[in-house]
């Protein structure tokens, strides 16, 4: 029987790097350094909700810990002369000292980085799935339209979205999916970006994954 895996993790150390990165940290200190990196992403997914961000890295030195947000709109991050980014990182030196490291709390410093070409990442088209649904639009038309979307643009090969729950507010959960292209998911050079959200709705939560296939990359181009 084959296992179904994350697209991210199965190519990890192939064509993809790690998104937490720890140096010079000891072996005692693995345990609070991963509750304060799962604090700040729980944390932070909530804040930036609906600010198109498609990946939160994590670079950890002994007493210095640096974040950067990966978005299509960084101002909207960053606020009117950075006012947004100092509001952000004030908010989680707020949250650290609530979990008490004492001198163990590390320094933070937040970079926000520009995504070009946002159709082609899975973490913003998802999340555009769950706005459309939650305007209480008809779920096939957003899935029909936001596939043609994806793959108007030129660095995309194939996109597959999912959705699961009560779609329709009908009363047994079901699931539909829509894929145009291909998405070669063994391929262990196929640069497969891939993404999970969740639209609220007053009926219940409806579940939306993404799969968007970007082409094969090699070792010169990696």
């Amino acid at each position: 029987m084959t296992h179904t895996v994350h697209p991210y993790a199965h190519r990890l150390g192939i064509i993809r790097d790690w998104k937490s990165r720890w140096f010079g940290t000891s072996k005692k200190q693995y345990r609070e350094n991963l509750r304060v990196d799962t604090m700040i992403r729980e944390y932070l997914k909530k804040r930036l909700r609906g600010l198109y961000v498609t990946s939160l890295e994590i670079e950890r030195g002994e007493k210095e810990l640096r974040l950067t947000i990966k978005t299509s709109r960084p101002g909207m991050v960053i606020g009117r002369s950075g006012e947004g980014a100092q509001k952000l990182l004030a908010d989680i030196n707020k949250q650290l000292r609530k979990m008490r490291l004492g001198e163990d709390m590390p320094k933070v410093k937040i970079d926000v980085e520009e995504v070009r070409s946002p159709e082609s990442h899975a973490a913003i088209v998802a999340y555009m799935v769950a706005e459309g649904l939650e305007k209480r639009m008809p779920h096939r038309r957003i899935l029909k339209q936001t596939v043609e979307k994806v793959m108007a643009n030129r660095d995309v090969k194939g996109v597959r979205v999912a959705l699961a729950g009560r779609l329709g507010g009908s009363e047994m959960a079901r699931r539909e999916q829509i894929k145009r292209g291909r998405i070669p998911l063994q391929t262990f050079r196929a640069d497969i970006d891939f993404s999970k959200e969740k639209a609220y709705l007053p009926y219940g939560v409806i579940g939306i994954k993404v799969w968007v296939y970007r082409g094969d990359i090699f070792e010169e181009n990696k």
